[in-house]
């Protein structure tokens, strides 16, 4: 199986990295292949760092990884992108894979707002996390999610790296080095 790990990434973080290795170790995942989202229609688009910047970030930071891939699929189709939309068509290009779509609580607690949950949730399994500051009422879980309670996560947003950046304070422990390289360099988020 592979997983699905949706996102904006703007930008990815060692939060991320953590969620994805856990996810490939404890949910047996062949690969986590991380979908970089141009446009998520539940986000605000305003501070979103363009999509092939974030795509680079994200190579850079899971390129000595073997167990994760980048995709770019959702660069090429109609905006704003719609992860029902996605995983037709990875399974029309991987029509041998199974999917399997990593979210946190909060993305689990909205799926009944996303386009097409229900056909969503019949063609992927669903591998959820805890978020801090965010309960799920185990009782409202679907028999479709998987719940992995133990996951080790951090209270880190993209959000809280920008502002970091964007006041010149000190974000190198939060993102993978090479990730924060490229943004020094390239003055990202200032």
């Amino acid at each position: 199986m592979h997983g699905l790990f949706f996102g904006s990434f703007n930008p990815i973080h060692i939060g991320h990295l953590i969620i994805a290795s856990y996810m490939a170790d404890y949910a047996e995942l062949e690969e986590v292949w991380f979908v970089v989202s141009p446009q998520n229609p539940l986000k605000n688009k305003k501070n979103l760092l363009d999509e092939y910047q974030r795509l680079e970030l994200v190579q850079l930071a899971i390129e000595d990884d073997p167990r994760f891939k980048v995709l770019d699929i959702e660069f090429n189709m109609p905006r704003p992108s719609y992860t029902i939309n996605t995983v037709l068509e990875l399974k029309q290009q991987f029509p041998d894979h199974q999917w399997a779509l990593i979210m946190g609580a909060d993305a689990l607690a909205s799926l009944p707002k996303w386009k097409n949950y229900e056909e969503l949730q019949s063609l992927c399994k669903i591998l959820a996390y805890p978020r801090p500051g965010f309960s799920l009422d185990p009782n409202s879980i679907p028999n479709t999610v998987t719940l992995f309670e133990e996951v080790p996560c951090m209270e880190i947003s993209a959000t809280f790296i920008r502002k970091t950046l964007r006041d010149f304070k000190d974000a190198q422990y939060l993102l993978p080095q090479k990730v924060y390289q490229y943004i020094k360099d390239n003055n990202l988020f200032q």
